[in-house]
């Protein structure tokens, strides 16, 4: 159960941060731990999405339905926080389902041996079968991580309801200071890039789980199986949850 809990904290912790923070570029200058320059990212209203990272070639400033063309300062800030912290939840979710789905079954938090616990979707029947305070845990994590986040980077409710901002000025979507592997670039410049390409991949990780789950949900198959890489061996019948 210690195994159990120390994975369900370091779970959480990852959904609120999972790789580098995202910021932008404008000048040269070096990063500093703690500064308040928002990583060189000036707002600039005449720039798509206020010149924040995150538009590459082929199609540039791509916004089909116009968010970025109609939202102010605030809400562009807000619709970066939830693309970025989407997106690397959905990388964490898209390594689960290839890790833990055959041929690779490898679960951190119980041993399969020859089991075939089914598709990623229904694994969490499992997880409460041999771990019932999992979500439990998992809940407060969750909480935990959520808190952290919110005391960096949003505004306190009584200051919100007199700006009618949600995000703080000096905050950066995304960046919450969490980088304990020290990958944080030492220049806006490289920052930028970074940024650009943890949303590149978030983006297209998030359409990736999509279509997992909806595929999952369709067949009710593992992902390998259902691409005829590997052989179906899995029994619905086994799982302690049936539908």
């Amino acid at each position: 159960m210690t195994k159990f809990t120390t994975l369900a904290t370091l779970m959480t912790i990852s959904t609120a941060s999972a790789f580098v923070p995202a910021t932008q570029q404008r000048t040269s200058s070096t990063l500093r731990a703690g500064s308040n320059d928002l990583n060189g990212w000036v707002p600039d209203e005449s720039k798509f999405a206020y010149g924040l990272p995150g538009s590459i070639d082929p199609i540039k400033d791509f916004d089909p339905l116009g968010f970025a063309d109609k939202s102010t300062l605030a809400e562009m800030k807000r619709y970066r926080e939830s693309e970025t912290t989407h997106g690397r939840v959905a990388m964490l979710a898209l390594v689960g389902f290839l890790v833990t789905e055959a041929p690779v079954k490898f679960h951190p938090l119980f041993d399969m041996g020859d089991n075939d616990i089914g598709p990623a979707i229904r694994h969490l029947d499992e997880v409460r079968a041999v771990a019932p305070s999992f979500f439990e845990i998992l809940a407060v994590g969750i909480g935990l991580a959520e808190v952290f986040r919110a005391l960096k980077g949003w505004e306190s409710p009584s200051d919100e309801m007199e700006t009618r901002r949600i995000l703080k000025d000096d905050y950066f979507p995304g960046d919450i200071g969490f980088d304990p592997l020290g990958l944080k670039p030492d220049t806006a410049e490289d920052f930028a890039a970074m940024s650009t390409k943890e949303l590149q991949n978030g983006r297209v990780a998030m359409l990736a789980v999509a279509g997992f789950i909806a595929q999952e949900l369709i067949n009710g198959k593992e992902i390998f199986v259902s691409a005829g890489l590997v052989p179906d061996i899995f029994d619905p019948s086994t799982l302690p949850v049936q539908f």
